[in-house]
């Protein structure tokens, strides 16, 4: 029995932040004795090969672009790494799970920056929902001697990057496909990583680091093509909630990898942040279509 387009599209999500949660883990545990910086390099310089070859397959790939999108690309290039490195400095420390409670603000956190920056309108029902998620931030990282810490605030720090990431890929035109995007970000990911890592110093990975450097890549890889595959397939509205699922792997994955759960409050907290995400994107959607009748 064939299976409609959003049904599809929402798998097709699942399976984008199931890939995506997999590299967050596999970096976590390679992290754990491997430098950070070669980490991340060794991990991009496995997946710049993939992903040249998607792009090529698509035949999408292209550098010769207008002066604007390159200075577009540019400022998103640099938030895209200060983003990654952020997240994956405070994942060495955190658990995968209160990290990827903090993350799940993200769409929060777009819609109240492209209201502030943009001027898109968001009713009082949506930034009542932004509130509250932000609400559910603090329960998470309990500012206070007691639950904060430094690392936090590098969680926090890189939904700020991610933000500033995410409103600069609006303002690139159609012409720039998204193959270009995505290799010129890894690639901007991968040599800064290099960068840092020789004032770092490397160690010769064993081969169960090659192994999780590998797996990392290759989940990466496989979540990235799959995300593209939902933004095709069913109706982005119905899609969209589907990635608060990536919530659920960290909190499985980071037991039975890590021996870690979330404890009451941080669930508390997660719990809204993904119920203001779900109720924005539905009021968005909402909105949209009242405006379109």
């Amino acid at each position: 029995m064939p299976i409609s387009d959003n049904l599809r599209g929402a798998l097709y999500m699942n399976v984008a932040m199931a890939a995506f949660t997999l590299n967050d883990s596999c970096m976590k545990a390679l992290t754990q004795t491997l430098p950070l910086w070669q980490s991340i390099a060794l991990r991009g310089l496995f997946t710049l090969g993939p992903l040249l070859l998607v792009a090529a397959s698509q035949g999408g790939f292209r550098l010769r672009l207008p002066r604007r999108e390159w200075g577009i690309m540019s400022i998103r290039s640099v938030a895209e790494v200060a983003s990654t490195l952020l997240f994956l400095a405070a994942l060495v420390h955190m658990p995968i799970a209160n990290l990827s409670a903090i993350m799940q603000s993200l769409p929060l956190a777009v819609a109240l920056a492209a209201w502030a920056v943009f001027g898109e309108r968001v009713g009082w029902r949506r930034l009542t929902a932004i509130l509250i998620g932000f609400v559910g931030v603090l329960i998470i990282i309990r500012p206070g001697p007691d639950g904060f810490d430094h690392w936090s605030l590098m969680g926090l720090a890189s939904v700020a990057f991610v933000v500033v990431r995410d409103l600069s890929t609006r303002e690139l035109s159609n012409a720039v496909p998204s193959s270009t995007v995505a290799v010129v970000a890894s690639l901007s990911v991968t040599v800064t990583a290099l960068a840092m890592s020789l004032a770092q110093g490397w160690q010769a990975p064993t081969v169960h680091e090659w192994l999780l450097v590998a797996a990392a890549a290759a989940a990466l890889v496989f979540g990235y093509n799959f995300a593209v595959m939902t933004m095709r397939v069913g109706d982005i509205g119905f899609v969209a909630p589907f990635r608060y699922t990536s919530l659920l792997w960290a909190i499985f994955l980071g037991w039975a990898a890590f021996g870690t759960l979330p404890d009451a409050l941080t669930l508390l907290g997660a719990a809204l942040v993904v119920g203001s995400g779900i109720f924005t994107l539905w009021r968005e959607r909402k909105v949209k279509a009242e405006a379109g009748a």
